[in-house]
Formats: C-alpha cells, structure tokens, sequence
C-alpha cells in the first residue's frame, strides 16, 4: 500500500476533533510550503517578467484602485 493511500485510512479514523486539527495544522503546512515556494522563485529571478510587466502595465495607467 502507497503512503498516501495509508495516510487516507488514517484519516477517514479521526474523530471530528482530530480532523478538525489536521485541517488546521494542514492548512497553515500548505501555507508556509507555499511562502516559501514565491520566495525561492523570487529569489532565482523567475517572478521578474511579471512584475516588470505590472509595473509596465500600472505606469500605461491599466491598473485601478480597488
């Protein structure tokens, strides 16, 4: 059995509680997966085209306050 079909078993086991607390802990693990994700992509360059094509796009007044 793969872990991942192992870790679904166990989690159709958890009590309303427990599973309430997974949500939480996996959603604030997603979260920081995800930080961390943009800053290393920031870092390496890889965001650099999209924001120099917003800021572009801001300056030739295509943008709006919301």
């Amino acid at each position: 059995m793969s872990k991942v079909k192992t870790i679904e078993r166990e989690i159709e086991a958890l009590s309303s509680e427990e599973l309430a607390a997974l949500r939480k802990w996996f959603s604030e693990f997603d979260a920081t997966t995800w930080e961390r994700q943009i800053e290393e992509g920031a870092k390496a360059g890889k965001l650099d085209s999209l924001a120099d094509a917003s800021i572009k796009s801001h300056q030739a007044g295509r943008s709006t306050k919301f």
